[in-house]
């Protein structure tokens, strides 16, 4: 999910243009006012959604404000003119994050990290894999130390949730924290949606 700043705003492979409060679904998709949301759903994840959440892909791509397409290599988000807040890949799968640790930039998801990390925005991979071997402590080790804040959804039970909904929300809610407003210092493209 990418996000772009102030403008009027709902996704999965993500880069941001401003910050939300909260977000909800595989997706991990912002609620809040003033943001625009850019989804790239991949392979896997149109596979997580159907047989994970149980849901269509239909509905969490109606979620963001632009959708690309993964294969899409010429979309705004992949390219560092395009001013973004950050990004966060919710679920980041082991491929994924080791496509990113490389910088493999095979499809329009792998790409626009690589440019978030180049730009030196927020990165925020959710990485759900579990357990870890050696090649994915290294892979996250690479992404840290290229400015990416991993932030695997590990529920927490400290707030005394009552239901999975509250357990579910409180780690989601921690997703966009590392993803600040800061306004871009100038607007050299336009890109059209």
């Amino acid at each position: 999910m990418v996000f772009t700043p102030g403008c009027p705003a709902l996704s999965s492979a993500y880069r941001v243009r401003a910050h939300r409060n909260s977000v909800s679904s595989c997706c991990a998709l912002a609620e809040s006012a003033m943001v625009e949301t850019h989804i790239v759903i991949s392979y896997g994840a149109r596979r997580c959604i159907q047989l994970e959440i149980g849901s269509r892909v239909e509905d969490a791509s109606a979620l963001a404000d632009v959708v690309h397409h993964p294969a899409d290599l010429s979309a705004s988000i992949s390219s560092g003119s395009f001013q973004t807040l950050g990004m966060a890949v919710v679920p980041c799968s082991a491929r994924t994050l080791a496509a990113m640790a490389t910088g493999n930039s095979d499809n329009l998801l792998t790409r626009a990290a690589d440019v978030t990390l180049t730009e030196r925005r927020p990165l925020v991979p959710a990485v759900r894999e579990t357990p870890l071997n050696l090649i994915h402590i290294r892979n996250l080790e690479t992404v840290t130390l290229a400015g990416a804040a991993v932030l695997p959804p590990v529920p927490a039970i400290y707030h005394r949730p009552r239901t999975i909904d509250h357990l579910f929300r409180q780690t989601v809610g921690k997703i966009p924290r590392p993803i600040r407003h800061r306004p871009p210092p100038f607007r050299p493209l336009a890109y059209s949606r």
